[in-house]
Formats: C-alpha cells, structure tokens, sequence
C-alpha cells in the first residue's frame, strides 16, 4: 500500500514518494520528532586538508554554533596536541547552552585528556570494519568489545556522558555491528553514532541499517555521514526517517576528503520536511560567511542555502516569475529571509526585459520601452563576448542610450596610498560627500586593504567587500589590471562594479567607489 503524506507543504512531501516498505516505525512522524544536532565543524571540519584553526578562531566559531543553536559542539580531540586541549578546555568554560564534546579513541590516556578537558561528553570510537581491523588495531571481535565496554564504562565512571562509534559501521558485519551496540548499551553509554567513514552508503542502504538498529537498540541513535558520493545529506535525511535521533554536521560541509553532511543544507531540508530542530535557521548564512572567512575555505557560489547564487536569478523566464511570486522558481518552503539570505536579481545573456526594466528603476532610471529594447540588446551582445556584465555595466549601457549621466554623491579630489617594507600601508582620501569636504586616512594589512578601509571611514557606516577579482588583461610588468568588486552595505544592498588601470591600488579603489556611488544613489531614490 502507498504511503500517505503525512503533512502538506503546498504539495507532498518526500516521504510519500519513499516505498512504504522502508517506513516500517511509528517515531518517522516528522511533527512528533526534534532532531538534535550534532556539529563537529571544529574536530572533523578541521581535518580538512589545509584547515587549522587556532584556539581564538575555535572559540569564535563555537561561540556562533551556539548563538545558531546546535545542541552539540564537538570541539576537537583533547589528546592530539597542546592546542587541541587547550581549544577544547576552554570553548568548555564558555557556559554556552550547547554541550561540549571532546574526541577519544577507546585508550585511557585519551580518554583522560578529555575528561581533564572539562567536556560534558566523551565521543569514544573503535575501528570495527573488517579491512579497518586488518590494518589498524588488528584486534579479535571479542576483544574490540571488550575494549568499547571497558571505555564506555571509564568514562560513565566519570560522571561524564558518553558517545560510542563504531568507526566505519557501513562496512561492518551487520551481526557484530548490533553486538557491539548492544554491549554499550548495557555498558550505560548515553547514545550511540553510526558512522559512514568513507562516504560509501546509499540513503535506501543506510535507511535499512539504522532502522534495523533501531529496532534493537533503546539509546538514541546519531548519524555521522561523509559526502564521497555526494549522498551526505541524503544519508543523512534517510536516517532520521529511519527513527535516528540526532544527526552529526559541519558548516559548509567540511571535512576529511569530500568533507561531512552540510550543517545548513540537513537544517533546511529537516524543515522543508517537517522535522524540528533547535537551530535558529536566519543565522545560516551568518555562520557560514564566519567559517569561511575563519577556515580560507571559499564557498561556491552555488553551494545550496547560504551560496551568493542560491537565491539568484538570471534567466529571463526565471526573473520575470520570481519576480511576480518567488515561489514559481524557488523551493517556497524556504525563503532567503529564512536562512539570513538576501534574493538578487541578475544580469546576464540570458537576462529578459522585465528584470532589467526592474533593476533600472529600483536605480532610478526612467525607461520607455524602445529604449528598453536597445539596452537588452547591448546587454545580451555583452554576454554573447563572455563578458560578466555588473550592475555597473549596465548602468553604464543605460546612460548611452539615454544620455543622461547620474549625479555623484562620493567626489574624489585626490588619493593617496603610502606602502613600503617600513611603512605601515596607509591610504588618505580627500573628497566630498554631498558637498561637504572630507579628508580621511586608514590603515590596512595592505595598500588595497587600507583604501577600502579609508572608504568605509569616508561614509561613516560598514561596507564590506564581499567579493574582490583581479585579473591580468594584458602580460608584462606593466600589465593592464581588471578589478572586479562586489560591494554590501549595513542593509545588506549590495553593488558589483568592475573597473581597469595599470596601478592595481587605484583600479581597486575606482571600482570601489563607482559601486558604493551608484549603491547610494539607489537607496537615495528608493527614500
């Protein structure tokens, strides 16, 4: 018999569609159920070939996890170095609401690392594949249980809440992976992870092993899912409809080799499907710009929920609907306000005569219909050359065909940037605002730097640059410098501009203050 959804989104939801042979428990009831989350941004995450996160960084990341409302912070392996204790002591003395959670192999002198950390959990874990215990431990099963037992125990013995993995429990034997469970289960462990090590499960496949242990286990069930096939967050969802309990994530899915289950796409996905959670989901794109910025890692644009292009439209027909409803080209479900996004309209080839009459009048441009036309022609001749065309561009091409030229409101007289080995790069500005003089200076890590921050000083209010491209036009030591700039104010309005010069400082400087022009004089006309 086919499985009735069990709630409406405007439609059906993905459990309708899931044979009904595979939903056999009554706790799959999304409006029954809060997953917890489990983030491990700051142990697995870390691993991530070229990640290091010094201490200060992991308590700014763990601070964040905890305004975002993840219910477990796992803040590193207390027994791998120094700092690894350090970090892990000290995110424990924050008293933030998550729990703290510190990593151990089932060996004493690790486990004793953790529980001196301060953690209120101890994740203790063991090898329990075959080609795992061949290699690594090289242990009989007997004995591997009795080693997940005696750890548990240790750490119970403590005071202390512990996780058991076993380590690779998608290629374990089905028969000793219910062992195992069971003997810490009875040991008094808290709750049990079932780790996908290498990536290598299938949601239907991974769906059927925690439904089985769910049916012979009593403690909660975590999920700890890696992306090799891309199926992490598939895994993930899978499990939870399987009866799991808590699920193990990271902030823009990173992690060992392909990285872990995104963190903002299972929290999104868990509420598109009714599923609870205790995370605040507006700060999503907060907490991902902060990783990102903290960890070097830069996010795709198209990296779903918090991506720059994940609430972005270009194509004609797309526009010209979101436009009208946002939901006829968006999941509906889930807004950009939801997630701390922001919706943008773009311009590209594929661009229609609606989004760019829109985008032109938001700017205050006045424009008739052949007008219109001939601007849609230029842009899509632009796009046809490979060109990304910028708000300025456009803009630009707008003022040719009606020849009118828009007013300033930052004018700059003159620049100065001053760098050296000995010099702390400095940048002055003397321009006005609106008429009125102003002479600013800043200082910055570089001369690039230096004058953005002299920019931001010049309007009195934040502006960020988040996004900064700069590409050689020509070759040579005098090579011609194309600069592209993406600038958001405090509102969250953002400006791309693009400009080119043989000194890169100036360049960077010009495209800077052509967006933040035209952004204001937007905002102006839009009061």
């Amino acid at each position: 018999m086919r499985l009735q959804s069990f709630y409406h989104l405007e439609g059906r939801g993905l459990l309708e569609f899931i044979p009904s042979k595979f939903l056999k428990l009554d706790n799959v009831y999304p409006s029954m159920r809060t997953i917890k989350i489990f983030d491990t941004t700051l142990r697995d995450g870390e691993q991530m070939p070229g990640v290091s996160l010094p201490v200060n960084y992991k308590i700014q990341i763990a601070k964040q996890l905890d305004k975002l409302g993840v219910d477990v912070i796992e803040a590193g392996f207390p027994s791998a170095s120094k700092g690894e204790f350090e970090a892990v002591k000290e995110i424990a003395g924050l008293g933030l609401n998550a729990k703290v959670c510190g990593l151990a192999r089932v060996v004493k002198d690790d486990i004793d690392s953790a529980i001196r950390s301060d953690a209120d959990m101890v994740h203790v874990f063991i090898p329990t594949s075959k080609i795992q215990v061949e290699h690594t431990i090289k242990k009989t099963p007997d004995e591997i249980v009795d080693m997940a037992v005696d750890a548990v125990e240790y750490v119970k013995s403590h005071g202390v809440e512990c996780m058991f993995s076993a380590m690779d429990a998608t290629r374990t034997d089905m028969d000793f992976l219910k062992r195992i469970y069971k003997a810490v289960e009875d040991a008094g462990v808290d709750i049990v992870n079932v780790p996908d090590t290498v990536g290598i499960s299938t949601p239907f496949k991974f769906y059927e092993m925690i439904r089985e242990l769910r049916e012979n286990l009593s403690v909660p069930i975590d999920v700890h899912c890696h992306n090799d096939f891309g199926l992490a967050t598939a895994n993930t969802y899978s499990a939870v409809l399987a009866g799991a309990n808590e699920v193990q994530v990271t902030v823009n899915g990173l992690g060992e080799r392909a990285g872990n289950a995104s963190l903002e796409e299972v929290v999104a996905l868990l509420y598109a499907e009714g599923f609870k959670t205790n995370v605040k989901m507006e700060y999503l794109v907060e907490t991902s710009r902060l990783v990102e910025r903290l960890t070097g890692v830069k996010m795709p644009p198209n990296k779903p929920i918090v991506g720059e292009n994940a609430f972005s439209h270009e194509s004609g027909i797309h526009a010209h609907g979101v436009l009208k409803d946002a939901r006829t080209f968006e999941p509906g479900i889930i807004t950009p306000e939801m997630v701390g996004h922001r919706r943008r309209i773009v311009v590209g080839k594929h661009a229609g005569r609606h989004q760019i009459r829109k985008i032109l009048e938001d700017a205050g441009y006045i424009v008739d219909d052949e007008s219109l036309s001939l601007i849609v022609q230029k842009v899509k001749e632009l796009g046809d050359k490979g060109k990304k065309i910028t708000d300025l561009d456009l803009f630009a091409i707008a003022e040719s065909v009606l020849g009118e030229i828009k007013e300033k409101v930052i004018d700059v007289e003159e620049v100065t940037v001053l760098t050296g080995n000995r010099i702390t790069p400095t940048a002055v500005i003397n321009a006005e605002i609106d008429g009125r003089k102003k002479v600013i200076s800043a200082i910055g890590v570089g001369p690039v730097d230096a004058t953005f921050k002299a920019v931001s000083e010049l309007l009195g209010r934040k502006i960020k640059i988040t996004e900064f491209r700069l590409d050689a036009i020509t070759g040579g030591s005098d090579a011609l410098a194309n600069v592209y700039v993406t600038v958001e104010d405090e509102d969250g309005e953002i400006f791309t501009a693009r400009s080119a010069g043989l000194d890169i400082v100036m360049a960077s400087f010009d495209a800077v203050i052509k967006a933040v022009n035209y952004l204001m004089l937007k905002k102006r006309k839009r009061r």
